[in-house]
């Protein structure tokens, strides 16, 4: 039986709503990362992976306006077949809502949705961009807090809540993004 998840009736969607590459990109790495977090954790990857690849959909249709971001993207989500789960991982993952993170997704997605951003912006910096990058130079990177200064450090460190260390989530992200290199152009 099919899924009523349709992964590239998604990524149509994506490419209608967001114009923005790197924010492609972004909900690329994070799909990746939750895909991994959902196989390390026995969670359902297909699941995992579509919350992480959907969540910022709505990113350029409100305009940047992050008290309504999030929103959108679980309004988008639930009529492409998104399940309730799903729907209230996406809304929660802006804490401007006040929606509280309950489940092991909501937490996933929040702790994840930041540190592909780190893992980007590391990789960015290396002249071997993704391929030679080490848990220990993100690290390094993720304690230097000029460096990515948009990324949300409390945020990424709530990996805790779902049973990862920092380092083994940063670990497992570097290899989630690697898998995906080429789309990442990294």
């Amino acid at each position: 039986m099919k899924s009523k998840l349709d992964r590239e009736e998604i990524l149509d969607s994506i490419h209608g709503n967001v114009q923005d590459k790197n924010m492609i990109k972004h909900m690329l790495a994070t799909e990746a990362i939750m895909r991994a977090l959902a196989r390390k954790l026995g969670e359902d990857e297909e699941e995992w992976g579509i919350t992480g690849l959907i969540h910022d959909i709505d990113v350029e249709l409100v305009e940047g306006d992050m008290n309504s971001h999030g929103r959108l993207s679980a309004d988008i989500a639930h009529e492409l077949g998104a399940n309730g789960t799903m729907v209230h991982a996406i809304l929660c993952h802006n804490e401007a809502h006040g929606v509280p993170r309950e489940t092991k997704l909501d937490k996933a997605l929040f702790c994840a949705d930041p540190l592909s951003g780190l893992i980007t912006a590391a990789a960015l910096v290396r002249p071997d961009k993704l391929s030679g990058l080490t848990t220990k130079s993100v690290m390094k990177r993720f304690r230097e807090i000029s460096f990515a200064a948009g990324v949300n450090r409390e945020q990424v460190s709530e990996c805790q809540k779902i049973g990862l260390e920092l380092e083994e989530f940063i670990s497992l992200g570097i290899e989630a993004m690697k898998g995906i290199a080429s789309e990442l152009a990294l």
